[in-house]
């Protein structure tokens, strides 16, 4: 069901968000783009008439740990927010229920750290039903969290048979991803960077079925040089993962998929900021140096592929960003996917090295849409069922 859908005038709307933002030493937020993604769903509710209860987790605590507690995250939540929130010491039982059940219409409340219950992560019943009792409506709104059947996601929605809907969040970032796997303008161009390749592998044999062009970059990529028979040095390489790499490269060449691999890398002697470096073939990379990034020539050939693509997804830097000397391919790739975007293109961005790098870049707000969910976006990639959507829709 839409929010649009939901009857709110006057009710409590239990909405599950995702606010496992970071915290810095005096316990103060300092990323509060979580909180931020939320804002449109709870205003939509307020202006409706609703209350509204907010739920989430923060952090892994084992048990009740105070510096996990989403009391710090209250006083960023009223400022962005524009009202002031009161504030349960406890997500379920009377503490909880003493102040959403007296909750008036325009009020917001914010329920302690689901987490601090270990029935949370078990996908309890019996839990889901208590945190249920908080609300009138269920509005699930944490895509982060879409790929657990957690107590908050998948279990309560079934204390909602009908009153229940996507945030506007939530049903974004769906619509997002379906627009890409589901229904894209082509050529579709697929770009998956990162340091581990086993971490993406079964994401790059979902989508070679489906895109027409694959980009590969970051550490990951010289796996695959390896599995041509490229010389690459101290790259990083996954030696067990060759025969899958081999075995997609193969069923890329089967397809007619367009794949591009770095021709050229910037090389180092050591893995730090300030190590020498040399640009060489790929292929080619001298005993005691490593690649941390894709050379000038692959930077641009990749650039252009960017540019002549109609849907491109994004995830994973193309090197080690985070040090100057390997930055250019990450940025390059970066602008390029705006340049994409004046053309008309649909450019998606998920996972949080890329979150970062397109935020470094200062052109979030250039593409078409940047995810908010690492984990549960490479589920939806690898074409894995996510629990706290299907649950919605049962």
């Amino acid at each position: 069901m839409a929010l649009s859908d939901l009857q709110i005038k006057g009710k409590r709307v239990l909405v599950r968000v995702d606010f496992n933002v970071p915290l810095d030493g005096n316990f103060e937020v300092q990323d509060d783009t979580r909180i931020r993604r939320a804002l449109p769903t709870i205003k939509y509710l307020l202006d409706g008439g609703a209350s509204v209860v907010l739920m989430s987790h923060l952090g892994r605590p084992k048990g009740v740990s105070p510096e996990f507690s989403l009391k710090h995250v209250v006083s960023k939540l009223e400022e962005l927010l524009g009202k002031s929130v009161k504030f349960a010491n406890d997500c379920v039982g009377d503490v909880a229920l003493d102040i959403t059940q007296r909750l008036k219409p325009g009020e917001v409340a914010l329920l302690e750290n689901l987490r601090f219950h270990p029935e949370e992560k078990e996908g309890d019943e019996f839990f889901a039903g208590q945190l249920a009792e908080n609300g009138a409506l269920y509005v699930n709104d944490a895509f982060g969290t879409a790929h657990r059947a957690h107590a908050s996601t998948a279990i309560i929605a079934r204390f909602f048979p009908v009153d229940k809907a996507f945030g506007l969040l939530l049903q974004g970032e769906i619509d997002a991803l379906s627009k890409v796997m589901s229904d894209p303008a082509s050529p579709l161009l697929a770009i998956i960077g990162g340091a581990k390749v086993s971490s993406k592998l079964a994401i790059l044999e979902n989508l070679v079925d489906k895109v027409d062009r694959l980009m590969i970059g970051g550490g990951m990529a010289y796996t695959f040089v390896l599995a041509r028979g490229g010389n690459v040095g101290n790259s990083l390489v996954e030696e067990e993962m060759v025969s899958r790499a081999l075995g997609i490269l193969n069923k890329a060449e089967e397809k007619g998929v367009e794949v591009f691999l770095p021709l050229d890398s910037v090389v180092a002697d050591s893995f730090s900021a300030d190590a020498n470096t040399q640009s060489c073939s790929t292929g080619e990379i001298p005993e005691g140096w490593m690649g941390l990034d894709i050379g000038p020539e692959s930077a641009e050939r990749f650039a252009e592929a960017v540019r002549t693509s109609k849907t491109i997804l994004w995830n994973g830097p193309m090197g080690v960003f985070e040090f100057e000397k390997f930055s250019n391919g990450t940025f390059t790739v970066a602008r390029a996917l705006k340049e994409a975007t004046d053309l008309g293109g649909y450019t998606l961005i998920g996972g949080g090295d890329s979150v970062a790098a397109i935020n470094a870049a200062q052109l979030a707000d250039k593409v078409s849409y940047v995810s908010t969910g690492g984990g549960a976006m490479l589920e939806y990639l690898e074409g894995k069922e996510l629990p706290g959507i299907s649950a919605m829709t049962e």
